[in-house]
C-alpha cells in the first residue's frame, strides 16, 4: 500500500533528450518550519511558494489542531495566525503526520514544553521509525512520552508543565533532533544549548533568528555550539520559500545520464548544509553549473543548469559531507551506476532509519537492474558500468519511500530496458508534480494501473 491509498505501479523507459525548465516545488524543510514557527509567533505570518506535498499539508493540519489559524490562499500562498510561544492548545484528536519524520519530530519538539498532551501517529512507514532519538532529549526538559516498543508511534507526548533549559550534545548528525530540541527550548526559561559535532542543515537556526529569537552559533573545540534564549516573543514574518534542492536532485541527475539533455532548474536553495550532492556531482565530472547566484530571505539561491555528462567517474564521497546530502544518496547511487568505476559512500548509517532502509532498498533494486553494490552498516559502494551499459529491466520495491521510487524512475530513463516501481504513490508526499514535471522535460513515465 502507498502512504495515502492503493499502490500506483509506475514504469520509466529510455527517452529522448530531457530539455527545458524544471520548476521544482518549494523546499520541504523550510515549508515545515515556516508553518511551525508561524504558529508559535504573534501575528500573521504569510508564506509564498509553500510546498503543498502531503508531508507539509499534514504539518499544516497539525498546527490547526494546536490552535493556530492556518489558511490556504491557493497557488502556494498561505497564512498562519499564530498563538505565540507557549500558546498551544491541547488537540482534540490524534495528530496524524502521515509519512513525515521531519514533521512529527519537529512538532513533538514545539509542543514538548507546553503543559498539554498530544498523541501522534502516521502511516506504516512512519510508525516503524525510531522516535527515541527525539524523545530522549525532550525528556531532559521534563517531557514524558509513552509509545510502542522500540520508541515507535503511535505515541503520546505529555508536555513539561515546568520545563528546564537543556544542554544537549547531538549523538548523531540529525537536523531533526537538533531542531526538536531548539523548538522545545523556545518555551523553557534560560538558555538551551545544542552542540553538534558535525554540522547539519541550519534552516531552523536561520529562521528562528528571522522570527526574532535570540540565538547564537559558535564554532568551538566541541563543535557547533548553538545557544537559544528561551521564552522570546516571536514576531510574524513573510517567508518566500526557495525551491527544494532535494527535489531538484531528480531532474538534475536525470539530465546528467540521458543523452543530449540540457535542463535548467531555477531558484534552488544552495545553503551549504544542503548542497553536498551538487558538489559531489561536479567532482564526478558532471556538467552542472550555477547561474544567477544571489541571496533571498537569508538563504543563498541560484539557477542550476545540468547537461548530459557521458564521462562521469566514480569517486570517494567524503564522509563529512553526508549530513549535507543525506536525502540525495539514493539518486546519487543511480548516477554512480552510469559512472566509470566505484563510487564509495561512507558515513551514511542515517540512511538505514529513513522512510525505509535506503541503503538496502537501493542495493536490492540496483542489483536487480544489473549493478554491483557492496554495503556495510555505515557505507556502501556502487560499481558503475558507464554510459549506455546499465541493463535495467527489473521491478523495484519503493518501501513506501518517495525518494526510492523517484530514484528508480530516474534510473529507467537511461537503462537498456525499462525500470518499474511497485508503488509510486508515496511520491506525492514531497514532490506531487514529479510526473508532469519530468514528462514536460521529455521523460517517459507511465502508470501501470489507474
Amino acid at each position: 500500500m502507498s502512504s495515502h491509498g492503493a499502490p500506483i505501479p509506475m514504469t520509466s523507459r529510455a527517452c529522448g533528450a530531457l530539455t527545458g525548465t524544471a520548476q521544482v516545488p518549494g523546499d520541504k524543510s523550510i515549508s515545515h518550519r515556516s508553518l511551525i514557527l508561524g504558529a508559535m509567533s504573534v501575528g500573521e505570518t504569510t508564506i509564498t511558494g509553500l510546498l503543498e506535498g502531503q508531508d507539509v499539508l499534514d504539518t499544516a493540519r497539525a498546527m490547526r489542531a494546536f490552535g493556530a489559524e492556518v489558511t490556504d490562499h491557493g497557488g502556494g500562498s498561505w497564512s498562519v495566525y499564530g498563538v505565540g510561544v507557549g500558546g498551544f492548545a491541547e488537540p482534540d484528536q490524534v495528530i496524524d503526520c502521515g509519512n513525515s519524520g521531519t514533521g512529527v519530530r519537529l512538532i513533538m519538539g514545539c509542543m514538548a514544553t507546553s503543559p498539554i498532551s498530544a498523541t501522534f501517529t502516521g502511516d506504516a512507514s512512519l510508525n516503524g521509525r525510531p522516535m527515541a532519538r527525539v524523545t530522549d532529549p525532550l525528556a531532559l526538559f521534563g517531557t514524558q512520552s509513552v509509545g510502542r516498543s522500540g520508541g515507535r508511534l503511535p505515541m503520546t507526548i505529555v508536555g513539561a508543565a515546568e520545563p528546564v533549559p537543556v544542554r544537549y550534545v547531538v549523538p548523531v548528525p540529525s537536523a531533526q533532533v537538533k531542531s526538536a530540541v531548539l523548538l522545545a527550548g523556545l518555551n523553557a526559561p534560560g538558555k538551551t544549548v545544542v552542540i553538534e559535532t558535525e554540522a547539519t542543515r541550519d534552516h531552523t537556526e536561520r529562521m528562528l533568528a528571522g522570527f526574532g529569537a535570540e540565538i547564537t552559533t559558535e564554532i568551538t573545540d566541541e563543535g557547533r555550539v548553538i545557544t537559544l534564549t528561551g521564552q522570546p516573543e516571536l514576531k510574524a514574518q513573510h517567508i518566500d520559500v526557495p525551491r527544494d534542492p532535494s527535489s531538484a536532485a531528480f531532474p538534475v541527475c536525470a539530465a546528467l545520464i540521458v543523452p543530449s539533455s540540457d535542463v535548467l532548474v531555477p531558484n534552488i536553495g544552495l545553503n551549504q548544509t544542503r548542497a553536498g550532492l551538487f558538489t559531489t556531482l561536479r567532482e564526478m565530472g558532471a556538467d552542472l553549473t550555477y547561474e544567477n547566484e544571489r541571496e533571498e530571505g537569508g538563504e543563498p539561491v541560484a539557477d542550476l543548469r545540468a547537461r548530459f555528462s557521458p564521462d562521469l567517474k566514480g569517486i570517494e564521497v567524503p564522509a563529512e559531507r553526508a549530513a549535507s546530502m543525506i536525502d540525495e544518496y539514493p539518486v546519487l547511487s543511480v548516477v554512480a551506476a552510469f559512472a566509470s568505476g566505484k563510487t564509495h559512500m561512507p558515513g551514511v548509517k542515517e540512511l538505514r532509519v529513513k522512510e525505509s532502509d535506503r541503503i538496502d532498498a537501493m542495493k536490492v533494486g540496483l542489483e536487480a537492474n544489473g549493478i554491483t553494490v557492496e554495503d556495510g552498516p555505515d557505507w556502501w559502494t556502487v560499481t558503475g558500468l558507464g554510459h549506455g551499459n546499465v541493463p535495467g529491466g527489473a521491478t523495484c520495491a519503493s518501501h513506501l519511500d518517495h525518494r526510492i521510487a523517484m530514484s528508480f524512475l530516474v534510473l529507467g530513463m537511461a537503462t537498456q530496458r525499462p525500470v518499474s516501481v511497485d508503488d509510486g504513490g508515496p511520491i506525492a508526499t514531497s514532490f506531487p508534480i514529479f510526473e508532469p514535471l519530468m514528462g514536460g522535460l521529455g521523460a517517459a513515465i507511465t502508470r501501470s494501473n489507474g
